[in-house]
């Protein structure tokens, strides 16, 4: 198969080389099965790969996730890591919505038990839980709080009341990444996030009540505390106003650098500096002060979440049983230590829309999952399904333990609008049982089931290629979005 001028080298059914040419210090590898090849070559986003591919310092090669599709400098689905002496960080490797990412709550409810009552339930939650463009949270952060939001993650909801010690346990790297500091973050960018902590933005974003339909992995799904039939929450969201703001102030000064140290890259949209660098570093502590607000953001959506399911239902806390599975991000750029080479080293992994998936006895799991992988979610479409998915030995092997994080966009937001002339987005959900409420319409028009690829065909590559093991399958039966 040809992409451009480049042949692509099928290395197995799940995996293609970008073979290393030019100025490519590593060749790419690409995630997908045949099929998809055929759809993804027709995007500009193997282009990316190939570009990222010449960021001095890229170790082994440039990844592609099976959800690959264009991104602003980084393909979306995109994994890269970096050589920490003589690497790069670069802003568009990471994204705009810093730490982006996904939080799954179980219960000890069924679907079937909130059946009678999901209309008021849907209702109440797209009332309490803040979303869509400009909305503001229940909390107002004073000069004091975002400093603390920003350096203690979500130890400072703990403080404040919104989050349980195993909330925080359940939250990759404890809800906080090291190294945050709130003076590298701008006053502007700290502004635009004043009032915004608790929403949930709008696009792709969402609340969502989710019914797991079918078990794969029973040790795993027993393990995250998921069966048959039960009702789960799941929360998409990031870093609202203060992650752009943090990405596009340093855009700028990455830029800066790049003429001053006469860096050259094969697109302007990877501007970065050097790890090592004085730039290097303050983005660094920029981007792990925006991570951790994201931390907060989702901490309080599922603070939100659980005491409007209870006000609406009547029901104790110990009845409804809502609990965190897990938080993880999936927009971020993190220190790990992985064998290239031959050799043990520590490296920086940017993850553009690619999830972390550490397998079985990772340290850095919760103890209770260390036997099965650290937990792993996969949003399909609001129309058919979700995954979950426990990280496997593969990931830490072939892809810096990381996989999919969706299922990828086939069609443009205009496109999606423009298919959907002359149809009712509520009409075609009630079809399919799924109840929707949302801020804008124009929003949900953007998000209608075939924007985005089957994500049954996206986690069977990654299943297979042995980077990620399924484990559970979750239907949608309503749906709250921005």
């Amino acid at each position: 198969m040809r992409f451009e001028d480049v042949s692509l080298k099928q290395l197995s059914d799940t995996e293609w080389e970008i073979p290393r040419s030019g100025g490519m210090l590593v060749p790419g590898l690409v995630f997908a099965s045949r099929e998809m090849m055929e759809d993804i070559v027709r995007d500009q986003a193997l282009r990316q790969v190939i570009n990222v591919a010449h960021l001095p310092g890229i170790l082994s090669r440039s990844i592609g996730m099976p959800d690959i599709h264009w991104g602003y400098g980084f393909p979306i689905g995109g994994v890269a890591a970096m050589d920490v002496d003589e690497g790069v960080i670069s802003p568009g490797g990471v994204g705009y919505d810093i730490n982006c990412g996904v939080r799954l709550m179980r219960s000890n409810l069924t679907v079937a038990d909130l059946r009678p009552r999901l209309p008021e339930l849907v209702a109440a939650l797209h009332r309490e839980v803040p979303s869509g463009v400009g909305s503001t949270g229940f909390v107002r952060l004073s000069a004091k709080d975002m400093e603390k939001v920003l350096s203690e993650g979500t130890r400072w909801a703990l403080s404040r009341g919104f989050a349980s010690a195993e909330d925080v346990e359940r939250t990759e790297s404890g809800g906080r990444y090291p190294g945050a500091d709130p003076d590298a973050v701008s006053d502007f960018a700290k502004k635009r996030g004043t009032d915004q902590l608790g929403t949930l933005g709008a696009g792709n974003h969402f609340l969502e009540v989710d019914e797991v339909e079918e078990v794969f992995f029973p040790e795993a799904a027993e393990a995250f505390g998921l069966f048959r039939g039960q009702a789960v929450f799941f929360i998409h969201s990031g870093s609202r106003g203060l992650g752009y703001q943090v990405c596009d102030d340093y855009l700028d000064v990455m830029g800066a650098y790049m003429r001053k140290e006469r860096l050259s890259v094969p697109d302007r949209q990877l501007a970065c500096a050097h790890i090592a660098s004085g730039e290097g570093k303050r983005y660094l502590s920029a981007l792990a002060a925006a991570a951790n607000y994201a931390f907060n953001n989702r901490q309080l959506l599922g603070h939100q979440t659980r005491e409007t399911v209870l006000k609406t239902l009547s029901i104790s806390p110990r009845d409804a049983g809502i609990r965190v599975v897990y938080d993880v991000g999936h927009n971020n750029a993190k220190f790990e230590r992985y064998e290239v080479d031959g050799k043990l080293r520590n490296v920086l992994v940017h993850r553009k829309g690619a999830t972390r998936a550490f397998p079985p006895e990772h340290p850095e799991i919760p103890p209770e999952y260390r036997e099965v992988g650290q937990p792993v979610f996969i949003p399909g479409d609001m129309g058919r399904s979700s995954f979950v998915l426990a990280g496997a030995p593969g990931a830490m092997q072939r892809s810096f333990g990381s996989t999919c994080h969706g299922a990828g966009r086939r069609l443009s937001r205009k496109a999606a609008v423009q298919s959907l002339r002359g149809r009712s987005v509520f009409d075609e959900m009630a079809k399919r049982n799924v109840l929707v409420a949302c801020t804008s319409r124009r929003v949900l028009a953007e998000e209608i089931p075939e924007a985005y690829k089957e994500v049954g065909s996206v986690v069977d590559v990654v299943d297979r290629a042995g980077i990620a093991r399924k484990v559970a399958r979750l239907k949608p039966v309503a749906v709250v979005k921005g």
